[in-house]
């Protein structure tokens, strides 16, 4: 009895106590006021609005209730600090309603929840945030068009199991990185598609005994229709869980682009060469170019994909239902990683727009790769006619031959290859010498793969332009998304404003 009076001493007797306000109810207060008191004032609108149109309120008090809203003070009560007097946000703002309506204030929540308001405001903030995150996306492929144009031609070598593999072009990678990023904008238009759907209506779970328009009140606020279900609109919580999991994915996409570019601008492989307002200098060594600024775009990515993770470690084994697990506490991890989603973007934007790529360096060490030998394989199986796994056996026996005199891949010979045909299939294959350079020249091993996909200049001038189609698709549907959802705020404005004159 002794530790409870000690502890209500220290904590207080009344709601709410000091610690659980320190711990709990000032930090969602905080996040509350910075991110969901302009949804919360536009749902306000809307609803009066419809409670209008429903005969659910005359005119005349609909006009005093916003009144009440439009003399909110949006700066100042951005600028307060929690102090208990009022359990959240939301009954701070009703109060201040109420002092300038009147005691009709109170009637703006009839048929409301703050179970599906809540749900209503944090599906208002994710979906711009996943808006915001796409239009970087957006600028970022763009970035890796422009910069592919420029390197059709660039040779350079293709890695598999970080090991030489074939020849290539610059154009070819980052068309790959390129579909690899539009596929994560893909999901996170799917997860904008999924968030953007209304709660309200849905009350505390069950809807409302008043008449209520749901589809009216939705088509206020932009949302692309219902959640229809009004225990899932205020349970579920899968919405929050695709958009962290596409987030999430974009963020190892990038982590894995970002290794192989550090990588590249070491000075072993010299390959290209990030420009001067991105590097750092050393405190002590003169010589050191730091590519710091990937090394950041590596290091937030991991921050992102944890914070991801934490959304969903905090979704799993959870009730399904209106619990805190899925509001205060989850929300800002989820806004936190959006916000770096748009940083990593917009600086891996310029990094990659700016950087130097040394084409003479990649051509010359393709060249004299053993990268090319696949081409010579295919060649044998052209011009000798002899099946691939004899010829595949014959380079592989070029290759073993070459290393150990310390030759390579541009002095393979055709005496060579006879005395390695003739090793693995008992007789020489006699190629002329333009066949095998040309079998060894990275340039001819582009050239020729020219089917879809491949690496040829031809193909890769059709699979940007492609790309450039898809990219204008993506730029013009998020344009018109924003100009729709601007179109209701502004709608919503106006009659808030014209009710205010009346």
């Amino acid at each position: 009895m002794k530790l409870k009076e000690g502890i209500l001493n220290r904590e207080g007797h009344s709601f709410p106590g000091a610690t659980y306000a320190e711990v709990v109810l000032a930090p969602a207060y905080d996040n509350a006021k910075t991110v969901l008191l302009p949804p919360m004032l536009a749902i306000h609108k809307a609803h009066l609005v419809m409670l209008v149109e429903q005969s659910l309120l005359k005119r005349h008090e609909a006009e005093r209730i916003m009144s009440g809203i439009q003399a909110l003070d949006i700066l100042k009560l951005q600028e307060t600090a929690y102090d208990g007097r009022y359990e959240d946000l939301f009954f701070l703002v009703e109060s201040q309603i109420m002092q300038t309506a009147g005691e009709i204030g109170g009637s703006l929540h009839i048929a409301r929840s703050r179970n599906d308001m809540g749900v209503a405001m944090y599906r208002m903030a994710l979906r711009q945030q996943l808006l915001d995150t796409i239009q970087s996306a957006s600028a970022f492929l763009q970035t890796l068009v422009d910069t592919a144009n420029q390197h059709v031609d660039t040779i350079m070598l293709g890695y598999t199991h970080t090991q030489q593999a074939q020849p290539m072009t610059f154009a070819h990678y980052l068309t790959a990185v390129f579909d690899a990023v539009a596929r994560d904008v893909k999901r996170l238009q799917a997860a904008y598609d999924t968030c953007n759907r209304s709660p309200l209506g849905a009350a505390a779970l069950t809807t409302s005994g008043f008449p209520v328009n749901r589809e009216r009140v939705a088509q206020l606020l932009g949302f692309n229709g219902l959640v229809e279900n009004a225990y899932d609109a205020i349970g579920g919580a899968d919405y929050l869980g695709e958009a962290a999991a596409a987030l999430q994915v974009l963020f190892i996409g990038m982590g894995r682009f970002v290794q192989d570019l550090l990588l590249w601008s070491t000075q072993e492989f010299g390959s290209i060469r990030v420009a001067d307002p991105y590097v750092q200098v050393s405190s002590i060594m003169p010589q050191k170019r730091n590519p710091v600024s990937l090394e950041h775009i590596r290091s937030l990515s991991s921050s992102g994909v944890g914070r991801c993770m934490t959304v969903l470690q905090m979704l799993h084994n959870t009730p399904f239902g209106d619990i805190v697990d899925t509001e205060d506490d989850l929300q800002p991890h989820l806004w936190h990683g959006f916000r770096l989603s748009d940083q990593i973007l917009r600086l891996c934007a310029v990094v990659v727009g700016t950087v130097d790529v040394n084409k003479e360096l990649l051509l010359n060490r393709t060249k004299h790769s053993f990268a090319t030998i696949t081409e010579l394989a295919d060649t044998l199986v052209r011009e000798a006619n002899i099946p691939f796994r004899s010829s595949h056996a014959i380079a592989s026996h070029v290759v073993k031959m070459a290393v150990e005199r310390q030759l390579d891949a541009s002095q393979v010979t055709s005496s060579l290859i006879d005395e390695a045909a003739s090793q693995v299939i008992g007789h020489p294959l006699q190629l002329s010498p333009d066949i095998v350079q040309r079998a060894m020249d990275p340039v001819h091993f582009v050239e020729v793969r020219n089917v879809p996909g491949g690496p040829a200049p031809t193909e890769m001038h059709r699979a940007l332009a492609a790309r450039q189609r898809q990219l204008n698709h993506i730029a013009f549907s998020v344009r018109a998304e924003v100009e729709r959802l601007k179109d209701a705020s502004t709608y919503l404005d106006a009659v808030a404003n014209e009710w205010c004159r009346g």
